[in-house]
């Protein structure tokens, strides 16, 4: 008999379980990462969410939207998987992600399931009809990273440290940060060495202070969690860091001497806002940049102005300008 009430209790948990999603429209948030690790991931979790909270004030509670973040961690080769559990569930009008290793992953998912849509921001893909992508011009992103770094060496040596290889970073992130130090400063050297994952801190210090002994004064890292013993072993050996998609000169104030920034917040914000009014463009890839108000340079920030010397900033102010006047192009 005990048995037989339990079982009775358990059907309708489980076929909750199993149900697709009924009333207001439900979206997931993919994070591709650890929130707390990293502003990008942050910047997207915060955008989606103000989106939602303005959509839901005043709607009634079955129209409310809801809305799932889901943290995946830094082992990549668990995210394939956990998206597709995700998707598997069959309640998510939209996944929201970003990165650029992720059209690949969604495309195999996407045949399994193919009512499934997918918004990825910092990545590129089109021509499939359940994807729509929104990347940033990262040429610009490395170019003004490279150019500061260029200005303010003075052993001629700089070193990209990436937490992996992938097409952006091959193709545009790392040729880009050559070009800007070699345009600041024509016979700079650039080094670039691999973590191997996002989240290594002390490998990521070992490969600094490797590139330091070779005689390296400006590192640029680009590693996620393990940027954080680059900058350990930086402020230990007094070299410089170029900062990369947010504000980083309060982690180390007087190492920091340049912050490209990306908008993500704003981004997530204003393509959960497009999705909902029904404007989403399915299939397209777009990029924005400098001229759009999605990168920038910091250049007011007190510890920025007390690390650079005033004819550095200057030049940083005069090619920003002109990147977005559109008077200088990144070729």
């Amino acid at each position: 008999m005990k048995k037989l009430l339990l079982a009775l209790l358990l059907i309708p948990v489980l076929f909750a379980g199993c149900s697709k999603k009924t009333g207001g429209k439900s979206i997931a948030v993919f994070v591709p990462g650890i929130i707390d690790d990293s502003p990008t991931y942050a910047k997207l979790t915060r955008g989606v969410q103000k989106a939602v909270d303005e959509l839901n004030a005043g709607a009634d509670e079955a129209s409310k939207i809801n809305l799932y973040i889901l943290e995946a961690g830094t082992n990549q080769a668990e995210w394939s998987a956990k998206i597709t559990s995700l998707v598997a569930e069959e309640k998510y009008d939209v996944i929201i992600s970003s990165n650029p290793s992720l059209p690949d992953l969604v495309e195999p998912i996407i045949k399994q399931f193919p009512s499934q849509k997918f918004i990825l921001l910092d990545a590129t893909k089109e021509g499939n009809a359940n994807i729509h992508t929104v990347s940033y011009d990262q040429s610009q992103q490395g170019y003004l990273a490279g150019y500061v770094g260029g200005l303010m060496t003075k052993s001629h040596k700089l070193a990209l440290i990436a937490a992996q290889e992938y097409p952006v970073m091959n193709e545009i992130i790392y040729p880009s940060f050559v070009k800007g130090a070699k345009d600041a400063c024509s016979d700079v050297t650039v080094d670039f060495r691999v973590v191997g994952n996002w989240y290594d801190a002390t490998k990521g210090a070992e490969i600094a202070d490797a590139v330091i002994k070779n005689g390296v004064d400006v590192i640029l890292p680009i590693c996620g969690g393990a940027s954080q013993g680059v900058i350990s072993s930086a402020v230990n050996a007094k070299i410089y860091i170029s900062w990369f998609d947010d504000s980083g000169f309060s982690r180390a104030p007087g190492t920091i001497i340049g912050s490209s920034t990306v908008n993500q917040e704003k981004m997530a914000y204003l393509i959960t806002k497009e999705f909902f009014e029904g404007k989403t463009p399915w299939g397209t890839a777009k990029m924005v940049g400098m001229q759009d108000g999605f990168i920038d340079f910091i250049q007011d920030d007190e510890l920025y102005i007390k690390a650079v010397p005033e004819d550095i900033r200057q030049k940083m102010k005069t090619l920003v300008e002109d990147i977005i006047s559109g008077n200088f192009k990144i070729q």
